[in-house]
């Protein structure tokens, strides 16, 4: 099915194509490596004045001021609270004011669950109240709770040896924080693999590269014919300690109450804002963040700040007076959170158009200083970002990677359109990731500074190139 969507976008982009040169595999441009280049290179002066704007000018710290301003007005933004709604009306306002173009809002339907209280309590060997947070989407424990002993486990394969023991069970997760890509199936799968062998809820230990007795909630999926129980991270410190327990035949028994809810799904909107193209605005740069969060700390690294450094691109780029040969267009998502719910949604309305998508960025792995840019497309287009990228030369950020996913965009890059993504600490990243902590105490106004040049100078200068990016 993937193949046939490629090859139905390839056939139509170059069928529709009526202005804006576009390089592809059976469309090669006239023009050489070496102009390409020369052309890039002619955005020297363009590329350090949005620097010096952001970095050192009267821009500096603007979107380290507005994010804060959100944050502490609104607080955490979950998919489906009166606050996300709120924030969005808020943003709808801000962009306006901020004399972008076309500035609307996008109605989708979004995912609605609430944690309640909750609470977990070790019994034996010995009373121990535990640090807990309910997982996005977990059902809730009948009022008085659910008594059993633990079964600690560190790998689902650990888990099916000794399935026989777990009938009747709260299973616990010890599971080794490898990455995040490879440790997060626990979270999002622990309840399930649980509950096929007769456990009564999971704990599974919070999937983080550091803690401080931090737990780190997230989404959670259940599957079709397999029974729903309860299921929320606890702190690794808590996760290790039963382990140690448990390795020494000690009997463990937790008392777990959740009032977990799962309501009907509610309105809300994709934000959108643009700076028209001046040449081919029918052609689209498309930059973003997403505007929701979990419903713990501010949310304001995940993903506040990588949908402020995205309007930050569009002040800087506008306060210029500069204006892209293509549209430049900023879309604050909703309900990334649960999986993507409100870019899948934008996808679907306006995939139509995706020959005219050049490329698609996310900004939501953080905006500490960035090391660089992730990138996902064709060689000849990563070698054209590269030479992008070195106009970034004056902040010492020009490294081009791979991979450029993200999980409002993937469905463009899945269909072939070339996508980037902001990299940074990764580390500290994921240390206040889902957590109480992500608050603007762990932001940086310089290295916002940075991160909104960075994603500025990208998006102007391939929005205002003579071609698109070829795609494979």
């Amino acid at each position: 099915m993937k193949f046939l969507l490629l090859t139905f976008v390839g056939v139509v982009h170059l069928l529709s194509l009526s202005s804006g040169k576009t390089i592809y595999k059976n469309d090669i441009s006239q023009r050489s490596f070496q102009e390409i280049k020369e052309e890039i290179a002619s955005y020297g002066d363009v590329a350090k004045a949005i620097i010096n704007l952001a970095v050192y000018g009267k821009a500096q710290n603007r979107s380290y001021e507005r994010l804060a301003l959100l944050v502490d007005t609104v607080g955490p933004r979950p998919s489906g609270s009166k606050s996300l709604e709120k924030a969005i009306q808020i943003m709808h306002q801000n962009l306006q004011e901020d004399g972008l173009e076309n500035v609307h809002l996008e109605p989708v339907k979004i995912p609605h669950w609430e944690r309640g209280e909750e609470s977990a309590v070790m019994l034996e060997p010995r009373i121990h109240k535990m640090a807990i947070l309910g997982l996005g989407s977990s059902i809730g424990t009948p009022p008085e709770g659910i008594t059993a002993e633990v079964l600690v486990v560190t790998s689902f394969e650990e888990l099916q040896r000794r399935a026989p023991e777990a009938r009747g069970k709260i299973v616990v997760y010890n599971q080794p924080y490898v990455n995040y890509s490879k440790t997060v199936q626990y979270r999002v799968q622990g309840s399930v693999e649980a509950a096929k062998v007769g456990a009564v809820a999971s704990l599974i230990r919070s999937v983080t590269s550091f803690s401080i007795y931090s737990p780190h909630t997230g989404i959670q999926e259940y599957q079709d014919g397999v029974p729903k129980i309860p299921t929320a991270c606890i702190t690794v410190e808590d996760a290790e300690m039963m382990s140690r327990m448990a390795s020494r035949g000690n009997r463990i028994v937790i008392q777990l109450k959740m009032g977990a809810k799962n309501y009907p799904d509610a309105d809300s909107f994709n934000t959108v804002a643009e700076i028209i193209g001046s040449k081919y605005p029918e052609q689209v740069v498309l930059v973003s963040g997403h505007l929701d969060s979990w419903d713990v700390g501010q949310g304001a690294m995940d993903d506040g700040g990588g949908a402020f450094i995205s309007w930050e691109a569009l002040s800087l780029i506008k306060d210029l007076g500069l204006r892209p040969k293509r549209t430049l267009r900023l879309v604050l998502w909703t309900a990334e959170e649960q999986g993507g719910i409100g870019a899948f949604q934008y996808y679907q309305l306006h995939k139509a158009n995706i020959s005219n998508y050049s490329l698609v960025m996310e900004s939501d792995l953080g905006t500490f200083l960035p090391s660089g840019l992730q990138f996902t497309g064709s060689e000849k287009a990563r070698t054209i970002v590269e030479e992008v990228m070195s106009l970034l030369q004056p902040v010492n950020i020009t490294q081009v990677f791979r991979a450029g996913e993200g999980t409002d965009i993937n469905f463009w890059i899945q269909a072939g359109v070339p996508g980037a993504s902001l990299l940074d600490d990764l580390y500290k990243y994921f240390s206040f990731h889902h957590s109480h902590g992500d608050t603007m105490t762990i932001m940086d106004p310089k290295q916002m500074n940075v991160a909104a040049a960075v994603w500025a100078v990208v998006s102007y200068v391939i929005a205002d190139m003579e071609e698109m990016l070829p795609r494979s």
